[in-house]
């Protein structure tokens, strides 16, 4: 159900609403108020659709759940914007007015949420945080359950506040489970929490199957010869461009489609050649009919800090797609796939050129491609968002189980 955005203001009553729409009753009965959810994220509900859209769009099924966005700086004054997405999670927007300062941000943030607390009659509340740095306008609001689903180093990503560590640390001494978004990051993180569980992210295979079958393909990607080898998702630091530029001037007869938004680098660093095509950040609805028309899938990840603990998604989504997948040598990428032969395996030019040349054999060769296949999906039937989500909520029900009894025991 899609609602109107409707916004408050708090501290000035006579300040004008950035939006009108619903009552906060009327939002609370698009939901089943028997469990709520109040997420902070550094992400953009509607940017990237990625793991916390998997994750909290399956709990909005059981009960209600809020996504607290980062601050926007616009408007005349203090408001807080709210509108249910059709998955049926109620994206919240703090609209903090331009030149806030970051302590009267904070202290504003907290007014603002304290009030949406009230007016949503927000109980049972478990505080699902991908975010660390809410914790500094957050810690005095009630909860029930503290859950850390770290699904990024997010401190060695570029531009990271510097108190982001602090903020990390402070939540993983509240916190009472912490999940991580693969194994490395399981490794580096368990050494400070005694509740750390590794839940990889999934795949809704199906969703990414049906490109095997798809046979309509954009208009943009028509006008490409093959092969094409085809990247999706975010364009930022974790790229290895020199890699790219590399690949796609030894074989300019290849050509590189790159489907994703172009985040946190310049534009104009990126490889501009003849074959190389950039098409834009595309709707979740919309990637299986650009991955029907690869013939290869890449993975051309850099070697710095940020991709140094990232277990990327698109994996398991290129191996339902059918595609063959070369990959530089991310640790995750390498424990996971590189033993079953699912993702070839390259980090310099000359190798990923030798990759992408066995990938191609292997596509064209009906017997090895059905091999391949088949041991793709014997992989794929091993996981999915609703595993993931349900071995989730095992951990938090272990969490509310031990609070029980251990109420039970004092009383």
């Amino acid at each position: 159900m899609n609602l109107p955005e409707r916004t408050i203001a708090v501290g000035n009553k006579n300040s004008q609403t950035l939006q009108s729409g619903p009552s906060f009753e009327h939002i609370e009965e698009t939901f089943d108020s028997s469990r709520d959810l109040v997420c902070y994220s550094h992400l953009r509900w509607d940017f990237v659709y990625q793991r916390p859209q998997h994750v909290l769009s399956r709990f909005a099924r059981e009960g209600r759940v809020f996504y607290v966005e980062e601050a926007l700086y616009e408007g005349d004054a203090p408001a807080l914007s709210m509108r249910v997405d059709k998955s049926g999670v109620c994206v919240v927007v703090p609209r903090l007015p331009p030149g806030t300062s970051p302590a009267a941000a904070i202290s504003i943030q907290k007014d603002l949420l304290r009030k949406m607390y009230e007016d949503c009659a927000i109980r049972d509340c478990v505080a699902w945080y991908y975010t660390p740095m809410a914790r500094a306008f957050t810690s005095d609001l009630p909860t029930c359950v503290i859950v850390y689903d770290c699904m990024d180093e997010l401190s060695l990503f570029r531009g990271a506040p510097t108190e982001l560590r602090e903020y990390e640390a402070q939540l993983m001494t509240v916190a009472d489970v912490v999940f991580t978004g693969g194994l490395s990051l399981f490794e580096a993180k368990r050494q400070f929490h005694p509740n750390v569980h590794p839940m990889p992210s999934s795949i809704d295979v199906d969703h990414f199957k049906a490109a095997r079958t798809l046979l309509d393909e954009p208009p943009e990607m028509k006008v490409i010869p093959r092969p094409r080898m085809g990247f999706a998702g975010v364009i930022d630091e974790r790229m290895d461009i020199d890699l790219l530029q590399a690949v796609a001037a030894a074989v300019p007869e290849w050509h590189f489609v790159l489907v994703g938004p172009v985040v946190k680098i310049d534009p104009q660093s990126l490889p501009s050649l003849a074959n190389i095509h950039y098409l834009g950040r595309k709707a979740y609805e919309e990637l299986p009919s650009y991955l029907a028309g690869w013939d290869v899938a890449l993975m051309p990840f850099a070697k710095n800090d940020a991709t140094r603990f990232i277990s990327p998604t698109k994996t398991p989504e290129y191996l339902a797609a059918g595609k063959p997948v070369v990959s530089t040598s991310i640790r995750d990428v390498v424990q996971t796939y590189q033993d079953t032969g699912l993702v070839q395996i390259a980090d310099t030019p000359p190798e990923f050129i030798a990759a992408i040349q066995g990938s191609l054999r292997t596509a064209s060769d009906a017997r090895q491609y059905q091999q391949w296949l088949m041991r793709a999906d014997a992989f794929l039937a091993k996981t999915s968002w609703d595993r993931t989500w349900m071995s989730m909520m095992k951990q938090l029900e272990r969490v509310i189980a031990s609070r029980t009894i251990s109420h039970d025991i004092k009383a």
